[in-house]
C-alpha cells in the first residue's frame, strides 16, 4: 500500500509539472499574435496569459506538496545535491513569476503603452520563466550528484 501511494505521489508530481511548463511553450505562438491583434482581441490574448500564470500558480501548489511529501517518505534527504539546487531553482522562479507578468500584462491596457517593448518584454520573460522550469525539471530528471 505505501509503494501504491508512493507512486501517486510521484504521477500527481509529473502531472503537476506538466501543467506548471507546458503551458508556457503555448504562449509562444500567441505572443506573435499580440502585435498584430486589434483592441478588440487584445484582451482575449491578455485573459490567456493571465490564465496561464494562474494555472501555473497553482499546478505549482501540488508540485511543491507532492515534492515535499516524495522526500519525506522517499529515499532522499533535504540535503540533497539535486534537491537543493531544485529548491534554489524554485525560490527564484517564484520570485520571478510574482514580478513579471502580472506588471506587463497591466500596462498593455494603459493606452499610452508601447505595445512592441511589451511585446518583446513579454516574449524574454516567457522564455527566462521556461528555462528556469526547465532547469528543475533537468535536476529534477537527471538527480546529479554535484557535491557529493
Amino acid at each position: 500500500m505505501e509503494q501504491l501511494l508512493y507512486k501517486t505521489l510521484i504521477y500527481l508530481h509529473v502531472i503537476s509539472v506538466v501543467a506548471s511548463i507546458g503551458p508556457f511553450f503555448l504562449l509562444l505562438p500567441m505572443i506573435k499574435k499580440l502585435g498584430d491583434a486589434s483592441d478588440s482581441l487584445l484582451p482575449s490574448y491578455l485573459d490567456t496569459f493571465r490564465f496561464t500564470v494562474q494555472l501555473s500558480k497553482h499546478s505549482g501548489h501540488v508540485l511543491v506538496g507532492t515534492g515535499v511529501l516524495l522526500v519525506i517518505l522517499g529515499p532522499w534527504t533535504w540535503t540533497t545535491p539535486w534537491i537543493i539546487m531544485t529548491l534554489v531553482i524554485l525560490f527564484c522562479s517564484l520570485f520571478f513569476l510574482a514580478r513579471a507578468f502580472s506588471p506587463t500584462l497591466r500596462k498593455f491596457e494603459e493606452a499610452e503603452s508601447d505595445k512592441e517593448w511589451l511585446i518583446g518584454k513579454l516574449r524574454r520573460t516567457v522564455w527566462i520563466y521556461l528555462i528556469l522550469l526547465m532547469a528543475m525539471l533537468w535536476f529534477m530528471v537527471v538527480k546529479p550528484g554535484m557535491w557529493l
